[in-house]
């Protein structure tokens, strides 16, 4: 994809994202409304949850070389084993957006021409006008209709290998196949297969080559007003698409469009329980930790069939 072509989808998706009365800082979540909320609860029938998270690493790889760091730091030595009562204590520390964790990207993670998401501007913003944008925007957590979309289900194949890309073609057929329809206020999940492939194939460095979408595929998000897009991946395919930009879903879809993007999650086992329930929408509930001001957090998404 062309520079110009990339500038120009990014200019139209910018301009609409702006359209309509409830536009504003809450970007794309202000099509989760409350009553697609309230829906999204009938969704759950089963009474089946599944965790969308990947377990935190503390071990250095190929993707992740900087990983969380994880102490105990109570009780003090040769206390534990004391009458009385004790504690135990730990601490914990990670680069939230790495290439391992699952983790939410705020609206205030990416900065494009100097400017962050709404055209705040990122060099001489206020404090208040930043923070307006950080995680803290979803402190009340995300809850709404979760939509798995199963790319190598559609493909016949394990997993997309690391570089191919997914399309707006590839989204609407998994949704004719899976008998699904994404709509307004739903929360997106894409599966490329990621985590599998890492499983079985062992770390690789993500950073240089993985699977994602293409840019053309974002239309298919603004057309269908989804809230949140979350991926097994980064959601954007390395080597990128498109010239002198490294990571344009995440231009188009935090930066433009005003879209959360959930990174690195775990969809293996709820493309299971999916696959063996016969439908792949449910009720899907992200909390992010409570943290003023922060470009992001790790989570662990549940779906509740």
């Amino acid at each position: 994809m062309s520079a110009e072509d990339f500038r120009t989808l990014y200019e139209r998706l910018r301009r609409e994202a702006r359209h309509g009365p409830d536009g504003g800082r809450r970007g794309a979540l202000r099509h989760l409304t409350p009553a697609r909320v309230a829906a999204a609860a009938a969704e759950v029938r089963m009474g089946r949850t599944v965790s969308l998270a990947a377990p935190i690493e503390t071990r250095p790889g190929p993707d992740n070389p900087e990983p969380a760091k994880h102490r105990m730091t109570g009780p003090p030595p040769g206390e534990a084993g004391a009458d009385g009562l004790h504690f135990a204590l730990d601490r914990f520390a990670m680069n939230v957006h790495g290439d391992a964790d699952s983790h939410l990207d705020a609206l205030n993670h990416v900065l494009y021409d100097g400017e962050l998401y709404d055209g705040v501007p990122a060099g001489d913003a206020t404090a208040s006008e930043v923070r307006s944008l950080s995680v803290d925007l979803v402190r009340e957590g995300v809850v709404g209709r979760g939509v798995l979309l199963d790319i190598p289900r559609l493909r016949g194949v394990p997993w997309l290998e690391p570089g191919d890309h997914v399309t707006a073609d590839d989204l609407t057929a998994a949704e004719a196949a899976q008998g699904v329809r994404v709509g307004p206020g739903d929360l997106l999940l894409v599966r490329v297969g990621h985590r599998r492939r890492r499983g079985e194939l062992g770390a690789w460095e993500a950073a240089r080559a993985r699977a994602g979408l293409h840019p053309l595929a974002l239309p298919f998000l603004a057309e269908r007003q989804v809230a949140v897009l979350g991926g097994d991946g980064n959601n954007d395919t390395a080597p990128s698409a498109v010239a002198d930009v490294a990571f344009p879903v995440h231009v188009l879809a935090v930066h433009a469009m005003g879209v959360h993007l959930m990174d690195y999650m775990q969809f293996e086992e709820l493309a299971a329980v999916c696959e063996r329930a016969g439908r792949w929408s449910f009720l899907c509930v992200v909390a992010p930790l409570r943290l003023p001001g922060a470009t992001g957090s790790p989570v662990n998404p549940i779906a509740v069939l």
